[in-house]
């Protein structure tokens, strides 16, 4: 029973980390801080329209893989893995 309630616990904390990193790239680098990242450029888009058109979509996905990642090596660790 301890051993589910630590894995369980593990995989909120990710599961959160996953999720604050995300709202700080779409909503804070897309909407709170897009006037000051606006003032320097990325391949010729201003880089606070880069991160609310382009850069929330990549973090997203690169999250996906490593929550993947990570949450493979924690089935691993809790003896808990896919057959």
């Amino acid at each position: 029973m301890k051993d589910k309630q630590t894995y369980w616990k593990e995989n909120l904390r990710l599961i959160g980390l996953c999720l604050v990193i995300w709202f700080v790239v779409s909503f804070g680098f897309g909407l709170l801080l897009v006037e000051p990242l606006n003032t320097i450029r990325l391949g010729g888009y201003k880089l606070g329209f880069w991160f609310a058109q382009q850069g929330s979509i990549y973090t997203f996905v690169g999250l996906v893989f490593w929550y993947s990642r990570k949450m493979n090596q924690l089935d691993k660790k809790y003896n808990v893995e896919e057959s």
